[in-house]
């Protein structure tokens, strides 16, 4: 697009006359994205913000790694589990938990246990 190297005094001259500005945002420990089927998130992230016509976005670099979502099991379905398996409660949370709270599932596998 520019031929030839830019002076990052110029670039940032000609940017500020577009009506752009650009700031690194300093001391970003850890960037979170929350989403339904879990977490994105980017330890020692880079981020910058750019405003441009009134309108600030943000730039995120970083290496993310995924956590996946633990679902909310609601103590109803745990007692549920638990009676129709003859399980503890504890054992039936962590049935749930590892089947996604599918009920179903859980009282199978503690059956087979």
């Amino acid at each position: 697009m520019f031929p030839g190297k830019i002076n990052p005094k110029k670039m940032k001259q000609m940017m500020k006359q577009m009506g752009m500005e650009m700031e690194e945002i300093e001391g970003v420990e850890k960037v979170v994205i929350y989403t339904p089927a879990g977490n994105y998130v980017f330890d020692d992230a880079q981020v910058v913000a750019t405003t441009m016509q009134g309108t600030t976005t943000y730039q995120l670099t970083g290496e993310a790694r995924f956590e996946e979502a633990v679902p909310e099991i609601p103590d109803d379905d745990v007692a549920l589990v638990a009676s129709q398996a003859g399980a503890t409660e504890e054992a039936a949370r962590a049935a749930l938990v590892e089947t996604r709270g599918d009920i179903a599932e859980a009282i199978l596998k503690l059956a087979q246990q």
